[in-house]
């Protein structure tokens, strides 16, 4: 029997979700509605899987999941199942990170029925990862938006290494088999790409290296 933990400030939703557990052969070990509450029940019942909605009283921000994170690193593994109508990229990554699994975020409006649901509650509980194809959406969203360098070509991320590692252009040509003015090109390329504008202050090559050895 699965010993549930649930987090949800809405008082409708947290009595379905205790009694749909319990209808499904699952032990709730605690209801609670604010994030240090749910922060103190995780650490003291050790649940087999907690239920967390992202933003819990007193702000109804993020406490949810910051009493997540926060007991993970006290008790790595800890299965959390995030269930809410927010995708919060920063947290999830933050959840995903550590790579030990045990990991689930579901989209309230997306769970369709009560067998996908305790399905994913019991996967998690067994140390697995389950993910609303939209929350993967939005994160491999926000990857393309946060990587500098994936819009560059691979002639292009060679330039900019060989850039990194303080060669001219002249050099660039030689080592790569290209003319000077084909460097030139690629770098202006690299240098919009990198959204690095000409500047009276700022060293673009810099600048450029810096994102490259940032993304390493």
């Amino acid at each position: 029997m699965l010993r549930v933990l649930v987090a949800e400030d809405l008082y409708l939703l947290r009595e379905g979700l205790v009694h749909l557990l319990q209808a499904h052969g699952c032990m709730v070990v605690g209801a609670v509605e604010t994030g240090p509450e749910l922060l103190k029940g995780l650490l003291e019942l050790r649940p087999d899987v907690s239920i967390v909605d992202v933003r819990l009283p007193p702000t109804f921000t993020d406490e949810g999941l910051q009493a997540a994170l926060e007991a993970r690193r006290q008790v790595p593994g800890l299965p959390v199942l995030v269930l809410s109508q927010h995708v919060e990229q920063l947290y999830a990554r933050e959840l995903l990170a550590d790579g030990s699994g045990a990991i689930g975020y579901l989209l309230k409006d997306r769970v369709f029925n009560a067998a996908q649901f305790i399905d994913a509650v019991r996967r998690v509980a067994a140390g697995g990862t389950v993910m609303d194809p939209e929350v993967i959406a939005k994160l491999l969203a926000s990857n393309a938006r946060h990587e500098p360098l994936a819009g560059l070509t691979p002639r292009e991320r060679e330039v900019l290494e060989a850039m990194a590692e303080g060669r001219s252009n002249a050099a660039i040509s030689q080592r790569l088999y290209l003319s000077e003015s084909a460097v030139a090109k690629h770098t202006a390329s690299i240098f919009t790409k990198l959204g690095l504008a000409p500047s009276e202050d700022d060293n673009r090559r810099v600048l450029a290296v810096l994102a490259y050895l940032n993304s390493r």
